[in-house]
């Protein structure tokens, strides 16, 4: 098996509103996208989240070999509890998960 941070070019999150979050995924090859597209679950990902895998929001992108992800944000931008409000610590914890 192998990591995701070790075979993609990079993996980047942003804020992308007060209730949502994505985050790109850049493979730089055909053969690197292909692999993730293939090794890559939404209920892998939903699990690194704590999210429910029916509320991720999925784009696989092959013209430009990128996988665009969004899913809620845990708080609201802005709350209290809310750790990132800009969204950009959030792809740190996909560079380790293996693929399927």
């Amino acid at each position: 098996m192998v990591e995701l941070g070790k075979i993609v070019q990079k993996i980047r999150s942003k804020n992308a509103g007060p209730f949502w979050l994505t985050i790109d995924i850049f493979c730089g090859s055909e053969a690197v996208f292909q692999q993730v597209v293939t090794g890559l679950s939404n209920q892998a990902i939903a699990a690194v989240f704590g999210v429910d895998s029916t509320s991720i929001k999925r784009f696989d992108i092959p013209d430009l070999n990128v996988i665009k992800i969004s899913l809620p944000r845990p708080e609201t931008q802005g709350a209290v509890q809310d750790r990132d409000m800009h969204g950009a610590s959030w792809a740190a914890l996909l560079q380790e998960l293996e693929l399927g």
